[in-house]
């Protein structure tokens, strides 16, 4: 169904076509009075006159009515016989001459009404679009980031305020000249290269060293966006570029400090070799004469223990238990010296077994104590075996140790929670504990926070674990109160991608 005409429809045509009508009057009127004044041959010039503004302001349609009322009427007050509408053979000559003419007149105003009409609109978009335009430069000149635009001879046609800060150069001194004289631009592979990637794909990113209007050298990270025209021809490069030289220079030092580190750890390394070569080599070599002191001084108690005085004895005695101590510091300096050259064989076991098989060495060390055991369930451990074997009996004997004076002795092992990629274990007791502030010291070397005569050993134990828990990508650390008991934990990476039993 056709839709109705609005009233506002039926007034815009009325006026047109009452424009015609006007404009004819207009014409003709001014044609007659000419006439009655004695002017010959203007009724043509102002009756195509009328039908060239009707077409102009009203549109074909009115100029045809204009044409038609300025034949009609042309022919009735302008020719033989006048002031009748009959047309003689020898008008229609003259009276096609002049239909002519006005339809020509009509249709040139017409076109030429068209064309201004469609120069306006052309104007309107033109302004609407340069609005636009500003509004985007105006809105990429907000952002800190340099951005430009070049053409494919890389003359630089806009330059926004980020570049500007960047590089240094304003705007009217960038803008038409050659982006990479201009930058110095060095690029990251041949330019050739660029430009074909560029070409081929529409996009190009990558690194680049520039010069400042200062003179200093910039890097940043460039990314180069490919305009093409509707022929799709390549017209402009859009770049936009971040400043990476901090970045760069932090890098370059991070790299620098990593080739230093490395340097130190092969050094260090080698010099830790080193030191294990000689502890065990000087432990190795220790142990025959130290075999020879204890040795001999058994024959001598044995022969001469009669007939020397009690002070003597206890000489000797002294003498042979610092030899015996001396063999258990020896032997305890070979085992720490062979972990750190010892090889881990990792496999998947039980550390609920482990944990029996360590009880059972240390079973002499509780003979004759009343020691209350709870054991927790433990998960497989996935490790050297004979290693943690050596970390559960070193803790398991000092728990033993540590709560000699208490007359119920009370040790724990078990699992507390870790991280989620982590295993961690614990032997707790409720011995005489230590101060948290000589924690730092527990792990080291020949470090003892008791007294010799009031818990034996040689200090190495601890050292022992920690050196064995680290092999294995873990750590080990204690808490205690005095007098109150302690608690020593380590850690281990669980295995990816093995199936763990609780």
């Amino acid at each position: 169904m056709a839709q109705p005409k609005l009233p506002s429809q039926f007034a815009h045509s009325a006026l047109r076509y009452g424009l015609a009508v006007a404009s004819f009057a207009v014409a003709l009127g001014l044609a007659l009075l000419a006439q009655y004044y004695g002017f010959r041959n203007v009724e043509v010039p102002l009756l195509l006159f009328g039908v060239a503004v009707t077409a102009w302001y009203a549109g074909p349609g009115p100029a045809a009515l204009a044409v038609v009322l300025s034949i009609a009427f042309f022919d009735y007050f302008f020719t033989e016989p006048r002031y009748t509408f009959y047309v003689t053979s020898s008008d229609i000559p003259y009276l096609t001459v002049f239909i002519s003419f006005a339809l020509l007149v009509a249709w040139f105003s017409a076109v030429r009404r068209r064309v201004e009409r469609d120069l306006r609109q052309a104007r309107d978009d033109l302004q609407i679009e340069v609005a636009e335009r500003t509004q985007q430069a105006s809105l990429l000149n907000l952002t800190h980031d340099s951005i430009f635009v070049r053409d494919m001879d890389f003359a630089i046609t806009y330059w926004n305020i980020g570049a500007q800060e960047l590089y240094g150069w304003a705007a009217e001194d960038a803008i038409g000249k050659h982006s990479n004289h201009l930058l110095q631009t060095v690029f990251p592979a041949p330019l050739e290269d660029i430009q074909a990637e560029l070409l081929r794909t529409g996009r190009w990113e990558g690194e680049l060293k520039r010069t400042t209007a200062q003179g200093t050298t910039v890097v940043v990270v460039a990314r180069y966006a490919l305009r093409r025209d509707e022929l799709e021809r390549p017209v402009a490069i859009l770049e936009t570029s971040n400043d990476i030289t901090e970045r760069k220079r932090r890098e370059q030092e991070i790299e620098s400090l990593n080739l230093e580190l490395a340097k130190r750890s092969t050094a260090l390394e080698a010099i830790n070799k080193e030191l294990e070569a000689f502890a065990y080599s000087v432990s190795h070599d220790l142990r025959a004469p130290l075999r020879h002191v204890a040795g001999f001084t058994e024959l001598l108690h044995k022969k001469a223990s009669t007939v020397l005085d009690e002070k003597s004895n206890r000489y000797i005695a002294m003498i042979l238990d610092s030899a015996r101590r001396m063999g258990n510091l020896i032997d305890d300096l070979l085992a720490f010296s062979r972990i750190g050259r010892a090889e881990t064989q990792k496999t998947l076991f039980s550390l609920t077994q482990l944990v029996r098989e360590a009880l059972t060495e240390v079973r002499q060390d509780a003979e004759g104590r009343n020691i209350s055991w709870k054991i927790g369930t433990l998960p497989d451990f996935y490790g050297d075996r004979s290693m943690l074997r050596l970390v559960l009996v070193n803790l398991i004997s000092n728990a033993i140790k540590f709560t000699r004076t208490r007359p119920q002795a009370e040790i724990e092992i078990g699992c507390a929670n870790g991280d989620r990629d982590d295993l961690v274990v614990f032997v707790r007791d409720n011995g005489v504990g230590f101060d948290m502030k000589y924690v730092n010291k527990l792990f080291g070397v020949f470090q003892r926070l008791h007294q010799a005569d009031e818990f034996e050993g040689t200090g190495i134990g601890l050292a022992t674990v920690q050196r064995i828990i680290h092999r294995h990508g873990g750590k080990a650390w204690a808490e205690a109160v005095v007098e109150g008991g302690a608690t020593f934990y380590f850690s281990a990476p669980k295995p990816r991608g093995l199936l763990w039993k609780p």
